[in-house]
């Protein structure tokens, strides 16, 4: 089994969920270590959400078996697991306030409601600080923002006391600058509460900068497990580097210490690893534009480029460059190293990066 932390709360093993003859988990085995920061990062389509789903309960899975502390739990209702789920769209109730919200899963659950009425408001006036929304207690919740919103939504989780909560991208239905503190937040949040997130999303930015692990999930597989660091710089696969969305990617074959692409052919000096399709990688913020004719250092390969256009990201500007063969290709040139540069459209440049910065999969 791939597993992530000897002191573990949650395992699978062998998990297989299907919808007609389409797999949407295949074979998933994971561990996630206890009082952790777990994202989940995939593509549309890559199972992110039937995994949510198929851990909380709400699927079946058609083989395999869900451990959480140490017992079996596939064939538990929701409601018995010790699990919280916080949906995308928080799912909060309009028209009760932002107390009563939060108070709902406490006195309605199943087992072990809380029905002496000062215990629950003691512990809903707890949560309610330790998420920053003392003073919102009688609002209702549509007069609160969505960042309002969606701590409500984890604090309706997080009273119940469940060991693991569950998070099913839950920045998506923020503005940007949202997001970003709302990051923050919920990491801080774990940390006091001491149990284990597991986040889903589509976003790599927000996955590499949550996770104290980050799992990667493309086909229904996990694709790769690790730190942030080690997902960045050292992608398992092309598939995997596709989806990061700062490698530039180049079919083609190993020739001794050559790879001959159609592009032209580079120099091999970085990391190997094995993959079904020979892919040459190198990340965007490793390449520099130069003069056509400008001569390579020692150590250096490259390939000719035609600019076609740039774009202004805030900090830093990319610019896309044709190749021989008509695919784009992405240099990525941060502001804090130097003013910006400015290219003559259609012109052809020099891209040069060093051989060791390059990832090759063959």
């Amino acid at each position: 089994m791939a597993g992530i932390s000897v002191t573990a709360v949650l395992h699978l093993r062998n998990v297989v969920k299907q919808y007609g003859d389409a797999r949407a988990l295949d074979g998933i085995s994971l561990s996630l270590p206890d009082d952790s920061y777990i994202s989940l990062l995939g593509p549309s389509g890559s199972g992110k959400t039937t995994l949510l789903r198929v851990i909380a309960g709400f699927e079946r899975p058609e083989a395999g078996e869900i451990r959480f502390k140490g017992e079996r739990i596939d064939a538990l209702p929701p409601h018995q697991r010790g699990i919280g789920f916080v949906f995308q769209n928080f799912a909060l109730f309009p028209h009760l306030s932002v107390e009563q919200n939060i108070a709902f899963g406490l006195t309605n659950r199943a087992i072990d409601p809380v029905t002496d009425s000062a215990v629950v408001r003691r512990k809903v006036k707890d949560m309610i600080a330790l998420v920053g929304l003392t003073g919102l207690e009688d609002r209702g919740v549509s007069q609160i923002s969505g960042g309002q919103k969606q701590r409500v939504a984890l604090a309706r989780t997080l009273v119940t006391e469940p060991k693991m909560v569950l998070l099913d991208e839950p920045l998506g239905a923020l503005d940007a600058n949202l997001r970003t503190r709302m990051r923050s937040e919920l990491r801080s949040i774990r940390e006091r509460c001491g149990v284990t997130f597991l986040h889903v999303t589509g976003s790599e930015t927000e996955a590499l900068a949550m996770g104290d692990t980050v799992l990667v999930l493309d086909r229904a597989r996990i694709a790769q497990h690790g730190d942030a660091d080690t997902i960045y710089n050292r992608p398992s696969s092309p598939a995997v580097a596709r989806f990061l969305n700062c490698y530039n990617l180049l079919p083609g074959r190993v020739a001794g210490e050559s790879f001959v692409s159609p592009v032209g052919t580079v120099s091999i000096g970085g990391l190997r690893q094995t993959a079904a399709s020979p892919t040459y990688a190198i990340r965007y913020d490793r390449v520099s534009i130069r003069a056509k004719d400008a001569a390579l250092a020692d150590g250096e390969t490259g390939v000719e480029g035609t600019f076609i256009a740039s774009e202004y990201t805030g900090s830093a500007v990319n610019a896309f460059f044709t190749l021989a063969d008509g695919s784009i290709f992405e240099v990525e040139q941060h502001l804090s190293h130097a003013a910006p540069s400015t290219f003559e459209p259609q012109a052809t440049y020099r891209l040069a990066w060093k051989k060791e910065d390059a990832l090759v999969y063959a």
